[in-house]
């Protein structure tokens, strides 16, 4: 090997790290700026969520958070994803015994109403901004909706000639009590029992 081409071998290593490495922190940063989100709105619910503090606590220029997040709304729904894909992992992990598939359903959203019944101001603000309607948050609520359908397929598994159609109609009932619960609308013990009279309903 020639003096110039060890030169330039030994250059292509550190280049390809430091790609690795900005990857890293394009995803350490990301982690930061969402949990970020979570406390402002934990503290202060929705409009307590302002884009000039998150960077400040995530500790990003503010130009740098909106070219990742392009609204509060944006911003809002990647911290619902990111939460909804946690509870999945989680219940891959650790799935539903047995019973039937309408037990199942009832089962894994009892959970994850416990999960959001813990952060009412985070849930409120996530809810919220399900419902916007600017264009740049469609693609992001697509993906919220389709990890929320994802759970309830799987806890329902492959015995329902309908699954499709079931778990459509479940992920929209999910979403529409969670923000009945966040409006005061119903309790808790409320919430839980209309998800299972649904999945009973929809899986006899």
């Amino acid at each position: 090997m020639t003096e110039s081409s060890a030169a330039t071998s030994d250059l292509a290593i550190p280049s390809a790290r430091r790609t690795g490495t900005r990857a890293a922190e394009t995803v350490a940063r990301k982690q930061r700026i969402l949990r970020a989100a979570v406390l402002m709105a934990r503290e202060g619910g929705y409009d307590g969520v302002q884009m000039r503090d998150v960077a400040a606590h995530a500790e990003v220029a503010l130009g740098t958070l909106y070219r990742h997040y392009a609204s509060k709304d944006q911003l809002l729904l990647a911290v619902m994803l990111d939460q909804t894909e946690t509870l999945r992992q989680r219940l891959e992990q650790h799935p539903v015994p047995g019973g039937s598939a309408a037990e199942r359903v009832s089962e894994v959203l009892r959970r994850a109403c416990r999960s959001l019944e813990r952060e009412r101001n985070v849930t409120g603000a996530l809810v919220r901004a399900m419902f916007a309607t600017e264009p740049e948050v469609a693609q992001i609520k697509a993906d919220v909706h389709d990890e929320m359908k994802s759970i309830i397929a799987t806890a329902i598994g492959d015995e329902e000639a309908n699954l499709d159609a079931i778990v459509d109609v479940l992920g929209h009932v999910w979403l529409s009590t969670m923000a009945f619960w966040v409006g005061g609308v119903s309790p808790e013990t409320t919430m839980n029992e209309r998800l299972a009279t649904a999945a009973h309903l929809l899986l006899r």
